[in-house]
């Protein structure tokens, strides 16, 4: 039988890393088990659900490198099928209509916390005569369909992450609302439990990979199953991602969207590489860098931590970097130019471009870096506090002087690294002038402080875009 997995989500906000990691466990899986990954918008809250965020979504996951494999559905182009189940139910007796009102709702939430009683619905309706369904109804009140959920009954099931979970009807929150509310006999659009059901069972999902807060969802869906007599798929239940606090993660952690992640200068390899590791703990791997496809070949459920995943922006920077290092640097080369696009910045060459690249690389743990660290080299930096007294204090003025002068003599105008590294050798001959006192002070003169990249290679590119010799003179005067 083919195995399928799917990511279902409401396209009612933009693509979530939690989305995108649930996302990426029903990816890893598939692939592990030669089985087809597909996704279904469930797109039926139509006051929230919008297209823009269903083409975020579906964007994301391509930018990811997670492929479906199947064209996805839209769970809104299914409504009529869904209210074709909920008549079978309400026909088989498993549902039946329940008139309250909001404000009788209202009332009975408040009457039970007044008691320190969870929220529960009552139940009221659930054997109304046929008389009394008609008199509600000539009343001219909404009906909602709601499904019977026993109290005494266990709901049991063998979890591939958590092992064996049992839940309680009692704690279920009583009947489960199935259909907003409709006028007469008429069945309104239907709610998440009931729609997930019927969708996953169309779709012929084998396995439901999702997160542990859709537990108690489960425990009704499994009633629904049986009800409607449907073939199970595996639960499977991840640990929630939370932050350094062992808190929930929300929006207030500076969470952000997979978009923002990705304007923020991340790789998604390097994301998706992260994302794995968040609450998995493989006991074959002997790297924390690892591609989708190797990370593939070695996923098992059973390797997924029963607690929560705990959140760093720290391991994240690490990994990135760890990616941009690897990265080949024309590659590299031509994402950072996009950024020195937006600055108005023009490279010299692409030879230029690439050696920069290559100096930078190292240090960057965001793409987004590349600004900040590029900046010296395209636009003429102050001379700090910390340059100016270096400056004054060490007759730093004079062995620039030398510098000026020894390129005037020979008329040496772009230098390479072998021959910028002979000119410092000469001069600290020459005047016994001590090496590091004479890099220093071209640091200063380069980049306004005594902290930057490697100075020979910088004063390659300086060379090379004929800015050297004017940061040097300024220092001068």
């Amino acid at each position: 039988m083919e195995k399928r997995l799917r990511l279902a989500p409401s396209p009612t906000g933009l693509f979530h890393i939690g989305t995108a990691r649930t996302a990426l466990f029903n990816w890893l899986y598939a692939k592990k088990i030669g089985g087809k990954f597909l996704i279904r918008i469930e797109d039926t809250d139509f006051l929230r659900s919008k297209s823009e965020y269903t083409k975020n979504i579906l964007e994301g996951l391509k930018w990811l490198g997670l492929k479906w494999d199947e064209e996805p559905i839209k769970q809104s182009d299914r409504i009529s099928i869904h209210k074709s189940y909920i008549k079978k139910l309400l026909e088989c007796g498993a549902a039946y209509r329940c008139f309250a009102t909001d404000d009788e709702i209202t009332e009975l939430r408040e009457e039970q916390k007044k008691k320190g009683l969870p929220p529960k619905h009552d139940n009221r309706h659930r054997s109304l005569s046929k008389e009394e369904i008609e008199t509600f109804i000539s009343q001219g009140r909404t009906s909602v369909i709601r499904f019977k959920i026993e109290e005494n009954i266990q709901i049991t099931w063998i979890d591939q992450i958590k092992g064996e979970i049992k839940w309680q009807g009692k704690d279920l929150g009583g009947d489960l609302v199935l259909s907003r509310r409709a006028k007469g006999y008429e069945i309104g659009d239907p709610l998440y439990n009931l729609a997930v059901v019927i969708d996953d069972n169309y779709m012929n999902i084998t396995h439901v990979i999702r997160g542990e807060d859709h537990i108690s969802n489960t425990a009704k869906q499994i009633l629904i199953y049986e009800a409607l007599d449907l073939k199970l798929p595996t639960f499977s239940h991840t640990p929630l991602i939370l932050n350094l606090e062992g808190k929930k993660l929300s929006k207030r952690d500076c969470v952000t969207s997979i978009d923002e992640f990705k304007d923020m200068g991340y790789l998604p390899e390097a994301l998706t590489n992260y994302m794995a590791f968040l609450g998995w703990s493989p006991k074959s791997a002997d790297s924390e860098i690892l591609s989708l496809d190797k990370i593939s070949k070695i996923f098992d459920l059973s390797d997924i931590n029963k607690a929560g995943a705990k959140f760093s922006w720290e391991k994240l920077n690490w990994i990135n970097s760890q990616y941009i290092k690897k990265m080949e640097s024309t590659k590299l080369s031509e994402i950072i130019k996009k950024y020195w696009d937006d600055m108005g910045w023009e490279p010299p060459s692409e030879e230029w471009a690439i050696k920069l690249t290559i100096l930078l690389r190292d240090s960057m743990n965001l793409l987004k870096d590349a600004i900040d660290q590029s900046k010296p080299f395209f636009l003429l930096p102050p001379i700090q506090k910390e340059g100016k007294d270096f400056l004054e204090n060490n007759d730093s003025k004079a062995f620039l002087k030398n510098i000026l002068d020894y390129l005037d003599e020979r008329n040496t105008v772009k230098l390479d690294k072998e021959k910028a590294t002979e000119i410092l050798n000469e001069i600290s001959k020459m005047h016994n002038i001590k090496k590091g006192i004479l890099m220093k002070s071209l640091r200063i003169a380069f980049f306004g402080c005594l902290s930057g990249p490697d100075l020979i290679q910088s004063w390659e590119l300086l060379s090379e875009s004929k800015s050297d010799l004017s940061r040097i003179e300024r220092c001068l005067n």
